[in-house]
């Protein structure tokens, strides 16, 4: 039979303690002096309580022992915070769930109406969210709600469910930002996002049957856009066609006129410089016209061979072969 003898421990001496304890206090030193800031974060120190200072993503340092306490805020990501319903959350994903309370308002025109929405906001002073303000999501929570409210009661419920949607998001990021400046909550709105704006299930037909005329009367006014746009451009060209022909016509008159004036003006020139034979060419000419179409009679003759007298323009005329015509 073997005996076993196990081996013998050192005493536990006050050095060996003195070692462990060391240890021991280098790691609370180590845990309470450097902590690592995110990129998207930034660390709010406090120094006995009060604020000390602000760092930026990285390694750092402070003082142990809780002297420093460091508050890491995200100042990167965009929050959301949604009101008038709620959601259920399944692994990353999450499903609508049901409206809320704070859905129902009372329009301008003293109707029911169910509004959800959410608002998308971002932290740019880090400070300010830290010390400013204690119960910060209810101070979110409240101050969105109070401007939604007033921004629907403004309005009436038609107004609301269509045309003044985009309105009152805008306003009401605006009216949010100045709250919130004014409390120093260092949060700044991006966007206000009205999600579903329904009726009371009790009238949620009759406000059906409303949508759908309201969108007849656009599809109305949409098609007598359309023939509108056809028509007219047609009907302004068919003018301006007509426009032109009538330009045309007054410059074909004006010319013509023109043209008969200043025939008229070179003739009367040359009656001027010699009257008596203007006189008879004037003469020969109309007669030549009113006796254009008789058959088988020459009153003039163009070779001077033969000539019947027609009238007497003062006195004889006579040729140079001879003889009187």
């Amino acid at each position: 039979m073997v005996n076993f003898t196990p081996p013998k421990m050192g005493r536990f001496t006050p050095a060996k303690f003195g070692v462990v304890i060391l240890i021991i206090l280098a790691i609370i030193f180590l845990g309470t002096t450097v902590f690592i800031v995110d990129q998207a974060e930034q660390a709010v120190i406090t120094r006995f309580g009060k604020f000390h200072a602000i760092r930026e993503p990285g390694l750092q340092f402070k003082l142990p022992f809780g002297i420093d306490r460091n508050y890491t805020v995200n100042v990167k990501a965009v929050q959301t915070a949604q009101f008038g319903f709620s959601t259920l959350k399944s692994g990353i994903s999450s499903t609508y769930a049901s409206k809320t309370r704070e859905s129902t308002m009372l329009t301008g025109d003293l109707n029911i109406v169910d509004v959800e929405w959410i608002i998308q906001y971002r932290i740019v002073d880090s400070k300010a969210w830290v010390f400013n303000v204690m119960e910060k999501e209810k101070t979110i929570s409240d101050v969105s709600r109070s401007a939604i409210n007033m921004l629907v009661g403004d309005r009436a419920i038609m107004d609301i469910m269509s045309p003044e949607r985009s309105a009152i998001e805008i306003a009401g990021a605006d009216i949010m930002n100045e709250t919130f400046r004014s409390y120093g909550l260092g949060i700044n709105v991006i966007a206000v996002k009205l999600q579903n704006i329904d009726p009371p299930a009790g009238v949620q037909e009759a406000f059906d049957d409303v949508n759908k005329a309201i969108q007849d009367m656009n599809r109305l006014i949409n098609e007598g856009q359309q023939v509108y746009n056809e028509e007219i451009p047609k009907a302004r060209g068919e003018a301006e066609r007509m426009v032109q022909v009538a330009q045309g016509y007054k410059s074909e008159r004006v010319n013509r006129a023109n043209g008969d004036v200043a025939r008229f003006i070179s003739v009367y020139d040359e009656y001027r410089r010699s009257p008596d034979v203007t006189r008879q060419r004037l003469y020969y000419e109309m007669i030549e016209e009113v006796f254009k179409d008789a058959q088988g009679v020459t009153i003039i003759d163009r070779r001077l061979t033969n000539f019947l007298p027609m009238m007497n323009l003062g006195g004889a005329v006579r040729t140079q072969q001879g003889g009187s015509r």
